[in-house]
């Protein structure tokens, strides 16, 4: 039976994790939170990875507009603390799947960045998921797996779909920016895939490198409110579109965030279904 460990078991993505992964019954799974791993404790982590087949950090500082104060805390998180995991699994052998972001990207493509497109981050959070990813390419040439996402959304946690429904409620009309562009995913799917690769990377079909954990097709977050909204059957028109510089924030976020998914066909695995099927199916499980 193949031993996983899950490091951040506790977030959005996380929990999802590892409810796919138990509800297998052939994989043997131990899920560690934030209070029961520090990843930037470098001797909690070896111990900690010693003895499993796959390691699956989902643990990472995701304040966006607070890294942008506090960067060099962020980067301890993001970066060497993802060091520490790599340089953990590279002594036992283990694999390692890692979780990044669209952030590392400077946003400013006109289409899908490939897996293997060059990287500047406009801003500190994007530059400490970079360092996470730099290090597990480098200890881990052979055995490590990077697997960037964006838009998540899902039951658990705050996310972008569940502040819509909440002040679907409590507003007449929102105002919601038009001028971003990326593919909403939906956290439980994106859990599934990640065992999909699992699977695969047990299996040797799955080649290390860097792998896009998007949803498939693209839109702004405006066409994403107005999508939620219809759904759930409100007046999608009480959603007016503006643009991003009326809502300044301390982090500039990329104005275009579609990826690419071509290296899944390789592993023998399909990409993320369409983000607007997505939505439909889990709108009943977000809150």
């Amino acid at each position: 039976m193949s031993r996983l460990l899950v490091a951040g078991a506790g977030g959005m993505l996380g929990r999802d994790l590892v409810a796919v992964l138990r509800s297998r019954g052939d994989l043997s799974v131990r899920a560690t939170t934030r209070a029961e791993l520090d990843i930037t404790d470098p001797q909690a982590v070896r111990a900690a990875v010693a003895g499993h087949d796959v390691v699956i950090n989902t643990a990472g500082w995701t304040d966006v507009d607070g890294a942008e104060a506090q960067e060099e805390a962020a980067t301890a998180v993001n970066g060497h603390a993802v060091a520490h995991l790599a340089a953990a699994c590279a002594a036992t052998g283990a694999r390692m799947i890692h979780l990044s972001t669209d952030y590392v990207f400077p946003g400013d493509a006109t289409e899908p960045y490939a897996e293997d497109a060059a990287t500047s981050p406009v801003n500190a959070y994007g530059r400490s998921k970079l360092v996470g990813e730099l290090a597990v390419s480098r200890l881990l040439p052979d055995a490590g797996y990077i697997v960037r996402t964006a838009w998540l959304y899902g039951e658990h946690g705050p996310n972008f779909v569940a502040t819509m429904l909440r002040l679907a409620e409590q507003r007449e009309h929102l105002d919601v920016v038009d001028d971003q562009r990326g593919q909403p995913t939906w956290s439980y799917a994106l859990a599934e895939q990640l065992v999909a690769l699992a699977d695969a990377v047990l299996a040797g079909r799955a080649a290390p490198g860097v792998y896009h954990g998007t949803a498939s097709g693209q839109t702004t977050w405006y066409g994403l409110a107005r999508a939620v909204f219809t759904l759930r059957g409100l007046d999608a028109d009480r959603i007016r579109p503006t643009t991003s510089d009326r809502y300044l924030r301390p982090a500039p976020r990329p104005a275009y965030s579609v990826l690419a998914h071509n290296r899944w066909a390789a592993a023998g695995l399909r990409p993320l279904a369409d983000w607007h099927s997505a939505l439909t199916q889990a709108l009943d499980t977000v809150h």
